[in-house]
Order: C-alpha cells, then sequence, then structure tokens
C-alpha cells in the first residue's frame, strides 16, 4: 500500500480520501479549516499541520480543492507542492478547474520534473460517500494508468479521457449538460405538483421513461421522494449554488472560446447567478427549481 498526500478535506476530499485509508493506503492530509480537519481525523485520515508535511516521502498527491485559483496557489510557491514533492510523486488534481490551469498545471510540473494528471470527477458527495465517482483522467498514458490504480479505490469508473487537459474537458462539459438538466428536472418536478401528480408516482414514471437523468434520479427536488436530494434538508448544500455557477460559467467560457453557440447553458448560468445574487449560493444548485414556481415559494425549502 502507498502513503498519499491529500490536500483539501472538504465535502468530496474527506470521503475520498477515507476511501483511500479504507483501501489500505495511509493518507496524510492538509486542509487550513479547523473543521475539516476534525472530520478528517475522525475518519482515519493522518491529518498534518502543512502541505510539506503531507508530501513527506508520498507517492502520489492528490489536490481537491474549490477554485482555480485555489489550485494554483497550493501548487506554487515556498510553501507549495512542486516545493516540497519528490520528483517521484505522481501528482493529481480533482478540482474541476479551467483549462488554461490544467494546462498550466501540466506544463509547469513537467518544466520542474513532475508528473501531473488531470484527474476531475463527477458524482457529487453522495459518490465520494460510495465510493462511486467516475474519474476522467488527462495525461501522458504511463501517468494515466498509474493514476488509475489509486482512483479505483474511490470510483465506479475510471475513464482514461486522452492527453493532458482531456479530463477536465470532459468533467467541464459533463457538469455544463448536468446543469441544463436539473433546468429540466426543476421545471418538470413542479409542473407535475401543479397538475394535481403524485409526486413519487411521477418519479417512478420519469425514472422508467425518457425524463430519466442523473439528477432525476439523484437530486429530485420535492421532499420525500429521493433519500439523496437536498430538498430533504431545507436545500442545504451537496453542490453549492456558488460551485456549481463556477462549474457553468467555466464552461460558458470554454464554448465562447471555441465559437460554440450555448443557449441552454447561458440560461443555466443566469439562474445560478440569480440565486447567488439573492445571497443563496451557500445553498444547494437544485434550489432553481424555486424559480420555476408562480411566487418563488417550494415545498421542502424554507428562507
Amino acid at each position: 500500500m502507498s502513503t498519499i498526500a491529500w490536500i483539501g478535506l472538504g465535502h468530496m476530499g474527506t470521503p475520498m480520501s477515507a476511501n483511500l485509508v479504507a483501501a489500505g493506503h495511509t493518507v496524510r492530509g492538509f486542509d487550513i479549516s479547523p473543521e475539516c480537519i476534525a472530520a478528517a481525523s475522525s475518519r482515519g485520515i493522518t491529518t498534518v499541520a502543512s502541505v510539506a508535511e503531507a508530501l513527506d516521502g508520498a507517492e502520489a498527491c492528490f489536490t481537491s480543492l474549490p477554485m482555480p485559483q485555489h489550485v494554483r496557489s497550493v501548487y506554487e510557491g515556498n510553501d507549495g507542492i512542486w516545493a516540497h514533492a519528490s520528483t517521484d510523486t505522481l501528482l493529481l488534481d480533482t478540482s474541476t478547474v479551467d483549462v488554461a490551469t490544467s494546462r498550466w498545471c501540466h506544463d509547469e510540473s513537467a518544466a520542474r520534473g513532475f508528473r501531473f494528471v488531470d484527474s476531475p470527477i463527477s458524482g457529487g458527495t453522495a459518490g465520494a460517500e460510495a465510493h462511486s465517482l467516475t474519474f476522467m483522467l488527462g495525461g501522458d498514458d504511463a501517468d494515466v494508468e498509474r493514476a488509475s490504480e489509486y482512483a479505483k479505490a474511490m470510483a465506479g469508473s475510471v475513464i482514461a479521457c486522452g492527453g493532458p487537459t482531456a479530463g477536465i474537458a470532459a468533467k467541464l462539459v459533463n457538469n455544463m449538460m448536468l446543469f441544463v438538466s436539473m433546468m429540466g428536472v426543476a421545471e418538470g418536478s413542479q409542473l407535475a405538483e401543479q397538475l394535481g401528480l403524485d409526486p413519487q408516482v411521477f418519479w417512478n414514471v420519469a425514472n422508467v421513461s425518457s425524463g430519466q437523468s442523473w439528477p432525476q434520479r439523484t437530486w429530485y427536488p420535492v421532499p420525500g421522494v429521493v433519500d439523496s436530494a437536498a430538498a430533504n434538508r431545507n436545500f442545504d448544500a451537496t453542490f453549492s449554488v456558488d460551485l456549481a455557477r463556477k462549474d457553468c460559467g467555466l464552461a460558458v467560457k470554454a464554448g465562447e472560446a471555441t465559437g460554440m453557440h450555448l443557449p441552454a447553458a447561458q440560461l443555466a448560468l443566469s439562474q445560478l447567478e440569480q440565486l447567488s445574487a439573492e445571497g443563496l449560493g451557500g445553498k444547494d444548485c437544485s434550489l432553481v427549481t424555486k424559480l420555476v414556481t408562480p411566487d418563488g415559494t417550494l415545498r421542502g425549502y424554507t428562507p
């Protein structure tokens, strides 16, 4: 078994690294949040006080961070990964970032003699807990093969997407599709209620019909239908509005850079921006459902 450094012990990082521990690996985890450190410690992760301490003797280093600027800051500088990792340490970033940041990680790692694999994930906190995530890997073939061995303990699927940045490109497109699908689920769930359909019965219909989708199965925004849905917990975040807004915005920017027309993604982004402007950025992104109802009220949500 391996010694693995893990930087970023939030809602995704802690359960993912805990699955590595359950698989027999030693994980040294670092986060700037005392609450995250405490949660990780309770799950068998060896928490440490610095990036340097996490990297001591590590064969691989995972980062799981909220924003592109956090990834850049953790990699560079006197206290960063490049300053303290061995060049034998495989570097993997599971964060959702822009393609330019991922390219920077690849290029700057290579210039310093490191091996880097962009390793974004899909499946949310439920998938992280159930070690059923999808890993999308981008990098040189040998590095991706090595990365896949670590990812297997956390994943239901590990997919080699291609060369450097192919993983993050796949993730941005996948998440864009998720947010567009969530709009359909939001509208369908509320129209079904207004037409007098029993929500569980309608969900059963959609689940075996053409309306089926990942957000329908996992985030259905009506309480009492799907256990994993935020609607059961006042829309407390499993995937926050602000993170969804960031991811959707990155996809829209990628569309602009490539000359693509993405009207559905732009609409999804505008709805997420509206929720954020209302001060709801910390709530679950499935709360876009409240924008469907005539007066903005939503069963399962109390402001």
